[in-house]
């Protein structure tokens, strides 16, 4: 992404941090979009405009701080940056004047959504979870471990420039975390109770960063979950299986009656 394709975005300061943002029109509740730990606006490609097709709903996405186009992070982050992130959802609620929301998280968006979910249980109304992860895997860091390696003799560099503005800045603050022993007992396990919003969670069967383990959990506290469980399906079923999700998104919505236009 470049910095004249970064202008098709708005820019909101929300709490003092100038953030990257696209919306697309609808009606009813809005769908927010939680990109994963190496994501931003531009990554989600033409799904974003997609899902509102599909729903009939409002959709945003922005890049959080330290991705894109959005302000950078100033400082490396800690084990609870999650959490951290998951209170500026609820301030991005707020500078917007949205009162109720529902989330759609992939990867670190995820677990993003479900920590807001549980933070201010009224306001988030339904979640849509692609590959959440709710504990560290063994198998979750040994793949971000490879992906130093990756960044270091491929083009994934040149790659993420086109989508943020300093590659370097957000990789190394993702790999770093996930890599941090510090980071190894993470969990969020302790928040699913407080949960009420109704989720729709979606696990690609081949994801190299998680197990089925991470939704089955979930479905294990929630009370109203359904699954979607997808063959031949890596860490992004949205890009992976893009239909799929779609009218599994859909259809979630329309049976708890919150989509925009049946």
């Amino acid at each position: 992404m470049t910095e004249s394709a970064a202008r098709e975005s708005e820019f909101l300061v929300v709490e003092g941090v100038r953030l990257e943002l696209r919306t697309w029109p609808g009606k009813g509740l809005p769908i927010l979009l939680l990109h994963e730990g190496l994501g931003s606006v531009a990554m989600w490609r033409d799904f974003p405009e997609c899902l509102a097709e599909a729903t009939g709903n409002p959709v945003m996405a922005w890049s959080r701080r330290g991705y894109g186009f959005s302000d950078p992070l100033p400082q490396p982050r800690d084990p609870d940056y999650m959490h951290r992130e998951a209170k500026g959802v609820i301030h991005l609620l707020d500078a917007c004047g949205i009162e109720r929301a529902i989330l759609f998280g992939h990867s670190d968006g995820g677990s993003i959504a479900l920590i807001a979910a549980a933070q201010v249980p009224g306001r988030i109304v339904a979640l849509v979870l692609e590959a959440p992860h709710v504990y560290v895997e063994q198998l979750t860091v040994e793949s971000i471990a490879k992906t130093k390696s990756v960044y270091a003799t491929t083009d994934l560099r040149e790659r993420l420039r086109r989508y943020h503005r300093d590659p370097d800045h957000v990789f190394w603050r993702w790999n770093d975390i996930w890599l941090d022993p510090r980071f190894r007992a993470w969990s969020i396990g302790e928040l699913l109770p407080a949960i009420r919003a109704p989720a729709l969670l979606i696990q690609g069967l081949d994801d190299e960063y998680g197990t089925i383990d991470q939704i089955d959990r979930i479905a294990r506290v929630l009370p109203k979950t359904q699954r979607l469980e997808l063959r031949s399906c890596g860490h992004s079923p949205h890009r992976d299986q893009p239909q799929a999700v779609l009218d599994a998104a859909a259809a979630f919505l329309d049976r708890i009656g919150l989509r925009g236009r049946p």
